[in-house]
């Protein structure tokens, strides 16, 4: 099996991609700096190009089975100009599955119904420029026919594995505080070999 990975090189995708290549699956990253993907993540084949690029995308995902997304807003459209593209480009190419991540603030709020999180005073930035990002790529997934899921942890410390990891669908687990992102690659790797979760947001944390 060949996953193609978008934000391979980022805190998230790189440990990802790392995750899948040990467990002997093929990986396919499209990336903008070839040296600093190959010091990164050794044993992916590499596409250099930018995911806002219809051509790079498509390159990418030829020959894949799955795709997995650990593309953040980097202060940009990043999110909202790349999504369209994978998603036309899978649907070309037959790909059904997807696991991206996303960020707690696009869960459901816990006690405004019909609200996110980053809508209401549950979530605790007060930029909600990248939560926006996120939420519209909720609504591109959620309009596709798609299998996706996105995994939404909570704040995102880097480290290593720290404890069990709580669930719960479209929501927050009560009083989670933070998740690493070590343990958020091991939770999204486990979801690409399951599919536990098809057509859901999963909020984790521990």
């Amino acid at each position: 099996m060949k996953i193609a990975v978008f934000g391979a090189t980022g805190r998230v995708g790189s440990l990802v991609v790392k995750h899948a290549i040990e467990r002997g699956f093929a990986v396919k990253a499209l990336v903008r700096d070839r040296s600093k993907a190959e010091a990164m993540i050794p044993g992916a084949e590499l596409i250099v190009g930018d995911t806002k690029e219809e051509a790079a995308v498509r390159q990418t995902l030829d020959g894949c089975d799955l795709v997995f997304s650990g593309l953040s807003t980097d202060k940009t459209d990043t999110l909202t100009t790349s999504f369209p593209h994978i998603i036309q480009v899978m649907k070309e190419k037959g790909i059904s599955r997807i696991v991206t991540i996303g960020t707690a603030g696009i869960l459901n709020s816990r006690h405004e119904e019909g609200k996110f999180r980053f809508e209401t005073n549950e979530s605790k930035r007060k930029q909600t420029f990248a939560a926006e990002e996120h939420a519209q790529v909720y609504r591109l997934l959620q309009a596709s026919d798609l299998e996706w899921t996105i995994i939404c942890p909570t704040y995102l410390p880097d480290g290593g594995k720290e404890g069990i990891v709580r669930y719960e669908i479209n929501k927050l687990p009560e009083d989670g505080k933070k998740i690493t992102v070590t343990d958020t690659a091991e939770f999204a790797m486990q979801e690409m070999i399951d599919s536990r979760f098809p057509q859901k947001r999963v909020g984790i944390c521990y």
